[in-house]
């Protein structure tokens, strides 16, 4: 590979490839998961797979971890590929879930201090920087912003401080599901009844695991041809 270049390997080879033998290769190493993983070939790999012909006997139907009704899964985050995805019905599992490799792992149940409310529980995905896969779950209940973190490494759940966000425990707002960009991940944070129309932005440092706030982009005012 190295008399090759892995760079034109990477970039030639593997973009052509269909995303489920992506998905093995980056179980392979932390060589192809650091060089697979990244936002360039992601782009890269997205633009040769739609370029080609999509043929109709390509689609075929993934099932899900559960053995339920689509109505009782909630999606809160996705991340490089995984899905976080709540099963509402029996016991409130949280599930990491890969749809390529179909591979999927249910969590320790010892979090959910109360039932699964899909308006007052969000969370996201995200590796560390030892490359420990962690997930964030994020619940309001009565006035009170509870955050945890659970370590696939260690299999347990850990509390973690949340008091930048204590102000948006009302009932009144609604937390968006988690999207991860460059080291963090973002909420969006929306109150519909007083003050009405209120939204915020809510942000996760993975790497310190501390929250902030940030000032919602303002809305400007256009003339409807612009």
């Amino acid at each position: 590979m190295d008399k090759l270049g892995s760079e034109m390997i990477i970039n030639e080879i593997f973009t052509r490839l269909p995303a489920k033998a992506i998905g093995r290769f980056i179980c392979l190493s932390n060589f192809f998961r650091n060089k697979l993983s990244t936002q360039n070939f992601e782009i890269m790999h997205s633009r040769r797979i739609l370029s080609g012909n999509l043929e109709a006997d390509t689609s075929k139907t993934i099932n899900s971890p559960f053995n339920v009704y689509p109505s009782f899964l909630h999606v809160i985050a996705s991340f490089k590929g995984l899905i976080l995805v709540c099963n509402e019905r029996i016991c409130f599992e949280l599930t990491p879930w890969n749809p390529t490799t179909r591979r999927f792992k249910f969590l320790a149940d010892d979090y959910f201090n109360h039932n699964f409310d899909r308006n007052s529980d969000t969370g996201g995905i995200y590796f560390d920087d030892s490359n420990d896969l962690k997930v964030l779950h994020i619940k309001y209940y009565r006035n009170v912003v509870n955050a945890r973190v659970y370590s696939q490494r260690r299999e347990s759940w850990r509390m973690i401080n949340s008091l930048n966000v204590t102000n948006f425990a009302s009932t009144y707002y609604s937390w968006s599901p988690g999207i991860y960009s460059w080291k963090s991940i973002y909420f969006m944070v929306s109150n519909y009844w007083f003050p009405s129309g209120e939204r915020h932005i809510v942000a996760f440092n993975v790497l310190s695991e501390s929250f902030s706030t940030l000032p919602f982009p303002e809305v400007m005012e256009v003339n409807p041809w612009q």
